[in-house]
């Protein structure tokens, strides 16, 4: 089962487009967004879609076209994000009706839909905690650690 990752794709957009506006209010083209994703500006332009529809991101068509955040990145949650961009809960049923005369499958959907409940639960409030800024300063603190240099062991 492949993951989905359109949270990720999302954040990371939204992340670059935060970056971008702590220099300029321009608005940016999928491309180069795509460019730091490493992916396809199709990709790009659909979860760009999704966060213009949930007023996440403007967008401009047109000469100058592109999209940059409609707020700024310290009141946009990643739960905000994911609401806008996921397309199914977490974990979902088998899409066959399991055997309701069996002791197993006639319980196990509402036993799990409890539990699911709960992740689900869990998964936005931790999501709720933490804001595109806050992302982008991890991101940045990140890549400054990567590029120092680790001190030189003493040989003796």
């Amino acid at each position: 089962m492949a993951a989905n990752s359109r949270l990720t794709v999302a954040a990371h957009a939204l992340a670059w487009m935060a970056l971008v506006r702590r220099n300029s209010d321009e608005y940016v083209t999928s491309e180069r967004i795509a460019a730091s994703v490493n992916t396809n500006p199709v990709v790009i332009r659909r979860a760009i879609g999704r966060l213009r529809d949930a007023g996440i991101v403007e967008v401009q068509r047109g000469a100058g076209a592109g999209c940059r955040l409609a707020r700024p990145p310290e009141s946009i949650t990643l739960r905000e994000v994911y609401d806008a961009v996921a397309d199914e809960p977490l974990f979902g049923f088998h899409a066959r009706r399991p055997n309701q005369g069996c002791p197993v499958g006639g319980g196990i959907q509402p036993a799990l839909a409890k539990v699911y409940d709960g992740v689900d639960a869990a998964v936005r409030a931790e999501l709720a905690r933490t804001t595109i800024a806050d992302l982008l300063i991890d991101v940045l603190a990140s890549a400054w650690r990567s590029t120092v240099a680790e001190p030189a062991s003493d040989p003796a």
